[in-house]
């Protein structure tokens, strides 16, 4: 019997429809040995935390491109707390704020909001992949 796949929860949060870079990672995740639970778009912050808690998530993956990430992201950590999910690793990225921001301050934000990781627009799949086995690695959680 080999290795349970480490369950990873996926989606596009708020009002936001935008599929195309969800998809790319849903498949690049898949790819490499992660068993994606993918929400799809317009996911509400109470979805991702319903969905985690079903399949015991390792990690939620947000994506947010029509700029008001700062808006939709905002208590999620908190509810994620709220619900017991306190070990849970919590990644954003995509365009997440209105406007030319500096990235330092984007992801200097998010990480007050309790986000682990915070990806710039056009980040590849690659890094967030290697990102996750190394943080799960460090949680001691290993996936086949």
């Amino acid at each position: 019997m080999g290795l349970e796949k480490a369950k990873i929860i996926l989606g596009v949060i708020g009002a936001d429809c935008h599929a195309v870079g969800n998809k790319i990672l849903d498949h690049a995740l898949s790819a490499a040995g992660f068993e994606v639970i993918n929400l799809g778009v317009l996911v509400p912050q109470e979805e991702f935390i319903s969905a985690a808690i079903e399949t015991d998530a390792k990690a939620i993956l947000v994506g947010s491109l029509y700029g008001h990430g700062e808006i939709d992201c905002r208590g999620l950590r908190d509810r994620c707390l709220e619900s017991g999910l306190n070990d849970i690793l919590l990644y954003v990225g995509g365009n997440l704020v209105v406007g030319k921001t500096d990235f330092d301050a984007v992801k200097e934000k998010f990480s007050a909001m309790g986000y682990d990781r915070i990806y710039a627009p056009g980040t590849l799949p690659d890094e967030v992949i290697a990102d996750l086995k190394a943080d799960l690695a460090k949680k001691g959680v290993r996936h086949g």
